[in-house]
């Protein structure tokens, strides 16, 4: 359950070049609702801690509006989105072994999120336990984060985390070693990190994604953490569904006919369970990273035998 922003702001502070910690400089603001939104909900107008000097390149922003403008579907626009991208059986699952290893550790364990604006799929039990204390932000305000900050400068304290949660966001910063490097700082000794990023995805949010990731090239990003279980996410099967959606959107010029396409076609992602593990390592829709803080980085021999695709034997 989110933590209450006074109890937030005891594990805020600013980090400069030098390593030093000074008291934070932050003002709320409540943010306008969007007018260009599918629907003016509640979402659309709640006020953030905004941090004037903590975070780079955000101090000169206008933060009368969102920096990032999300819509809001309900009713059958609500249960067509769930159709084409229902919650995901393997998410489900590492976060029922994360919650597992965390309450068997700790009694009331302290999350988390990065790119929490939007409940992500599978999310869902970090909101709801309320003997989780979570802590929840993003680059614009909604009721599910308590500030707004940068990713790649989190004005947070070394060390206070037990479980960190990265979910489709590395693709969409600039940086992505820098922010798992700050992953990396804010856990705790032995802390645990779950990411999930896109492989073979066609560009989403515009101007604003950047990068792809195989299954291998995942872990080696997560080189200073020790494994503890990785894979895909969604398969091959998944790919081929975002696929079809991007030809039919580009041939038609039209992202509605994408859509309509995606939606007929969504059965496709069920053939990711028909398709063996190694094969949907190589042709994947996403993949997921769950590891725990380690002193040492894996080396590079380790990164390479860690391959798990269909063409680990292969010749060449």
């Amino acid at each position: 359950m989110l933590l209450d922003r006074k109890d937030v702001s005891a594990l805020l502070r600013c980090k400069h070049g030098d390593g030093d910690s000074d008291s934070v400089d932050f003002e709320i603001n409540p943010l306008k609702p969007n007018s260009r939104s599918i629907q003016r909900t509640p979402e659309h107008s709640h006020s953030a801690l905004v941090f004037n000097q903590c975070s780079k390149g955000m101090a000169s922003q206008n933060w009368s509006l969102p920096m990032v403008q999300r819509r809001a579907y309900g009713g059958v626009m609500k249960a067509i989105k769930w159709l084409v991208s229902p919650s995901d059986r393997v998410t489900r699952e590492n976060v029922a072994l994360i919650l597992a290893r965390l309450f068997n550790e700790h009694e009331k364990p302290r999350v988390l999120i990065i790119g929490g604006g939007t409940i992500g799929q599978g999310m869902t039990p970090f909101y709801e336990d309320q003997n989780i204390e979570l802590v929840s932000f993003d680059i614009y305000a909604s009721k599910h984060v308590q500030f707004i900050a940068d990713a790649h400068s989190v004005p947070l304290e070394d060390n206070c985390f037990d479980a960190v949660i990265v979910q489709a966001v590395l693709e969409h910063v600039l940086d992505p070693k820098g922010v798992v490097d700050e992953v990396h700082r804010l856990l705790k000794p032995d802390g645990l990190v779950y990411a999930e990023t896109p492989f073979l995805q066609h560009v989403h949010e515009g101007a604003y994604d950047f990068t792809r990731f195989t299954e291998s090239g995942h872990r080696l990003l997560f080189k200073q953490f020790s494994l503890v279980k990785s894979g895909v996410n969604s398969g091959a099967g998944t790919q081929l569904l975002w696929a079809f959606e991007g030809f039919f959107r580009g041939l038609f010029r039209s992202r509605l006919v994408g859509k309509v396409v995606k939606l007929c076609l969504c059965w496709l992602m069920l053939l990711d369970r028909l398709i063996p593990e190694s094969y949907n390592i190589d042709a994947a829709n996403g993949v997921f990273f769950l590891g725990s803080k380690a002193n040492t980085a894996v080396g590079d021999e380790e990164i390479i035998t860690h391959y798990k695709g269909a063409q680990k034997h292969a010749k060449f």
